[in-house]
């Protein structure tokens, strides 16, 4: 039988059955995290091999396997955030827990953005904002050419 009870302010499952559901659970997320990161590792070098022997430029080889495995390492890094969350707080959160969560959680995330800016040299708002930039631009051509061809109905 399962029963949940409220201890300063937040709920604790006391069933041994779910907690240890709940530990495999977030268990096999951080495994899924750590086989992202080892593939897109090892899927990475295969492909700068394989860039190499099509005789690609080694510094494209490079960049290509650069942002392959940073790709990688962020996908692996948000399943091992989604793992550490599961086993800390879903079973028995005590504010030691979350306070070690956190800063698992901080330092995860630093390194996220960190790899994120080193992949597109830019941070990850500046993005939106280039969008958003770009897709004004490309509204302001297709004003221009329209306004253009209504002025010369000749068409030349």
């Amino acid at each position: 039988m399962t029963s949940v009870r409220r201890t300063e302010g937040a709920a604790t499952i006391e069933s041994v059955e779910s907690q240890k559901i709940i530990f495999t659970i977030g268990e096999v997320i951080d495994f899924a995290g750590v086989t992202i990161i080892a593939l897109g590792a090892l899927t990475g070098v295969i492909l700068c091999a394989r860039g190499l022997l099509q005789h690609e430029r080694a510094v494209d080889a490079y960049n290509h396997v650069r942002t392959f495995l940073g790709r990688s390492l962020l996908l692996g890094l948000e399943f091992l955030v989604a793992g550490d969350i599961i086993k800390t707080v879903a079973i028995k959160p005590t504010f030691d827990s979350v306070i070690v969560l956190a800063i698992i959680v901080l330092v995860r995330t630093v390194l996220s953005l960190s790899i994120d800016v080193e992949i597109d040299g830019r941070w990850p708002w500046q993005a939106a904002q280039q969008a958003g930039l770009a897709e004004t631009a490309l509204t302001r051509t297709s004003e221009t050419s329209r306004r253009t061809q209504r002025s010369d109905p000749t068409g030349l």
